[in-house]
Parts: structure tokens; C-alpha cells; sequence
């Protein structure tokens, strides 16, 4: 994933900051607790297509953006 794009990509429905999920291929919102697919180096930005994330889930992506 281009660190540039982490940069600048925001979750579609609170405009919050993503966590880069490498293992899971994710783009994490904290705030709507939602993770966002990458297919293909691509993230996936629907909400329809975001999965929703529940305590265990939050609790080990509480570490900051990585790369």
C-alpha cells in the first residue's frame, strides 16, 4: 500500500483517520469501527463493503498507522 495514499484517504461516512492493516489487508476507522478491504493493492472504499469490527477486532488494532 503507497504510504502516500495512506496519507490522504479518510473513511467515506466520518472523514476520521484509517489504521493500515497489513495482515488483514484493512483500513481500519476506530471511530465507526469499521474495516475497509484492499483487493488488489486497491482499497475499497464503500461502506456496504466494510466490515464491521467488534471488541477483539478494535482491541489489536490499537497500535498507530503503519505501513
Amino acid at each position: 500500500m503507497d504510504t502516500r495514499l495512506l496519507d490522504i484517504l479518510v473513511c467515506p461516512l466520518c472523514k476520521g483517520p484509517l489504521v493500515y492493516n497489513k495482515a488483514a489487508q484493512e483500513l481500519i476507522c476506530k471511530g465507526d469501527k469499521l474495516a475497509y478491504p484492499i483487493r488488489d493493492d486497491i482499497p475499497i472504499m464503500w461502506a456496504d463493503q466494510a466490515r464491521e469490527l467488534n471488541s477483539a477486532d478494535m482491541a489489536a488494532n490499537t497500535n498507530g498507522p503503519s505501513a
